[in-house]
Formats: structure tokens, C-alpha cells, sequence
């Protein structure tokens, strides 16, 4: 299996929020969500209710894009994720591994009644402008 780069790992590490792109009946959607990230597994873990349009997209629907984004107006600054992943309810003991994971990062959740996620990431492209105008670093499993 391909190992991430040290630098897309470094990018998502970094961050916390992410744009999570859903779609049903080419009806698309979006939505944000903060995040952690299982490194060795290539997972991101969020949580959100079942009544929610992305979570319920995503039962009919587990394949999902999204990315992760520095916000800045400064173009040699510009840094970015693009993903696409497959997403399921963890289950067992990737439910306690995400779990533990993901309050380690965001430990206010433990006071929140709502569901893990994961999103088993299958590629990933980084856009750098830090390395050179345009720079990408691609992954795929």
C-alpha cells in the first residue's frame, strides 16, 4: 500500500475542517465538518446526526469527494486537499480506535449525542504553491 506523503500528512494534520461532497441522483451536496485523522488507516472521522442530508445521501450513496482548504488571498500561499473515499459507520474496533481518535482532538464532543463517521480515503491531491506555482502531490491507494 502507497505511503502518504509527509506533507499531505503534515497539511490534513494541521487542519480541522472539512468540506465533505455527497451526491444522490446527481443532486449534489456539501457539507462541513470537523475532523480528525487516523493516519496509519488513511482515515478522516467526523461526527454528524443521521437526520442530516449529507449522512442520509451517504447511506444510498457511500462514495464521497470533499477537500481541506487554507484559506488565504495570498497565491504563493495557496495549499489544498482533494480527496475521494468510500464512508461507513465504524463499527468494532475501528469504532473504538475512531473514537479514541477523534476526542483526543475535539474532547467537547464526549458531550455531544451524535454518530462517528470515516472516510477511508482512496486518493488524495495536495496543491502547494509553497513548493512552486501549481505544485501537486498525489496518493492513491
Amino acid at each position: 500500500m502507497p505511503v502518504l506523503d509527509k506533507k499531505i500528512v503534515a497539511f490534513i494534520k494541521k487542519h480541522h475542517v472539512l468540506t465533505l461532497a455527497t451526491s444522490i441522483s446527481n443532486n449534489p451536496y456539501c457539507a462541513n465538518c470537523f475532523y480528525s485523522f487516523i493516519e496509519e488507516e488513511k482515515m478522516l472521522v467526523f461526527t454528524s446526526d443521521n437526520d442530516t442530508k449529507h449522512v442520509k445521501n451517504v447511506l444510498l450513496n457511500d462514495s464521497v469527494a470533499g477537500s481541506i482548504v487554507l484559506e488565504t488571498s495570498i497565491v504563493g500561499k495557496i495549499q489544498g486537499i482533494q480527496f475521494i473515499g468510500k464512508i461507513f459507520e465504524p463499527k468494532d474496533d475501528i469504532l473504538k480506535k475512531s473514537k479514541i481518535n477523534y476526542l483526543k482532538r475535539f474532547p467537547f464532543a464526549a458531550l455531544m449525542n451524535t454518530n462517528l463517521w470515516v472516510v477511508k480515503l482512496s486518493f488524495v491531491k495536495l496543491t502547494d504553491n509553497r513548493l512552486g506555482f501549481g505544485k501537486k502531490l498525489i496518493w492513491e491507494e
